[in-house]
């Protein structure tokens, strides 16, 4: 969710708070007993039935980028406070994880981020870490989807007619042989190999290329996602799933409409953020639970940080990194449930403080990845997975 949604308007909310606190959005009840969360959701409402809800997520970094660095990788950047660009030392984010340790599925990689990089690029062409392979090397970044996904004609490879896959296998051949007799001349040259391989791989498998044809899905389903990027990416994600991808990271697309709320907070949450994310996050949990995949998925809806308990003179939420809350659903975690609590203004945790690093270990146990997994980077120097702790508290 790129820009960090304000918690205590969405899934926290403080009816008892102070006026300047607790802001303008009602609470409303849920299909769990004692769960209440914003107005503005009325549908995820619908579906608390299937979230475990963590209202005690905290870290120190109230800067964007660090802070998207620590929630996508479980690992804190090398360089608090400041605001850096992605590096070749980042630590590696999840999806290139998957691809380092269990390569690709058939055609497809092991992970795929969509709606990028709308988000990890912004108007000053500052790349943002947490969302790259970093210290494992470009080989493994996630395949990155930048087409919007609710544009007409969405086609984010070339369609090849068959003379024309026949001619690229016979160019991979000559290849092949070329590469027998070169020398690796750049360090970054085996990355690029890979990305050519990767490339002649989805363009000439038409199994690969099916999984992103959201014109094979019936009109009903897309309209119940939302024609939105964010509910067409959704919708994407649930087809990956059912093709076998791991790992798909859907994006909140960088527009003028994004969770970065310093001015007209709650304007924009009615009117802008709230309406397409509610249709669209409800919608991937009732599909995913009605086609039996929901048992088997972990869905995990989060952002970088939470916002400021004191609303602003702009009528805004600053940036708040010491309380937020993160969404999970399915692949055995409990159902209907609320893990951790923060204090009457949302502002820190009051029972079982969560890191980063112990969202990141309960994620690769649920991929039944070791958390202590030791990587190693470029140069083969080891890399700990994860320092964090599985939390049993969200299971079933």
């Amino acid at each position: 969710m790129f820009g960090a949604p304000a918690h205590q308007d969405i899934w926290d909310p403080k009816p008892h708070a102070p006026s300047e606190v607790r802001g303008e959005f009602r609470p409303i009840a849920t299909t769990v007993p004692g769960i209440w969360l914003g107005e503005h959701i009325p549908q995820v409402a619908a579906v608390a039935d299937r979230l475990t809800i963590l209202r005690s997520v905290t870290h120190p970094d109230n800067t964007h980028t660090i802070a998207m660095h620590y929630m996508l990788t479980g690992v804190r950047h090398a360089q608090p406070a400041t605001n850096p660009r992605n590096q070749a030392t980042d630590f590696p984010c999840f999806g290139a994880v998957l691809q380092y340790l269990r390569g690709g599925q058939g055609k497809l990689p092991s992970g795929i981020s969509l709606n990028a990089p709308a988000n990890q690029v912004s108007a000053n062409n500052h790349i943002f870490p947490g969302f790259f392979a970093g210290a494992l090397g470009s080989s493994y970044d996630p395949l990155f989807i930048s087409q919007d996904p609710s544009a007409a004609g969405f086609q984010p490879f070339p369609v090849a007619k068959e003379e024309e896959v026949e001619r690229f296998e016979r160019r991979r051949s000559l290849l092949a042989e070329v590469d027998l007799r070169r020398q690796e001349i750049e360090a970054g040259a085996t990355g690029i190999k890979g990305y050519y391989k990767q490339a002649l791989d989805l363009v000439t498998s038409s199994a690969a290329r099916r999984a992103f044809e959201l014109s094979r899905e019936p009109e009903a389903v897309r309209d119940r996602y939302g024609r939105s990027p964010f509910g067409q990416g959704l919708l994407l994600a649930r087809r990956l799933v059912e093709a076998g991808v791991p790992l798909i990271t859907v994006n909140w697309a960088r527009d003028d409409a994004f969770w970065d709320t310093h001015a007209d907070n709650f304007r924009l949450l009615k009117n802008s953020l709230l309406p397409p994310f509610d249709r669209a996050f409800s919608a991937l949990i009732e599909d995913l639970d009605q086609r039996g995949l929901l048992d088997e998925t972990l869905v995990v809806c989060l952002g970088e940080f939470g916002r400021t308990p004191k609303i602003n003179a702009a009528a805004g939420r600053d940036h708040w990194a010491a309380c937020n809350s993160v969404v999970l659903a399915g692949a055995g975690v409990a159902r209907g449930r609320v893990v951790g609590a923060s204090d009457r203004l949302a502002a820190y945790p009051a029972m079982l403080p969560v890191q980063p690093d112990d969202l990141a270990a309960t994620i690769y146990h649920l991929l039944g990845i070791d958390p202590g997994t030791e990587l190693r980077d470029r140069e083969g120097r080891p890399l700990r997975l994860s320092h964090g702790r599985v939390l049993h508290e969200v299971f079933g």
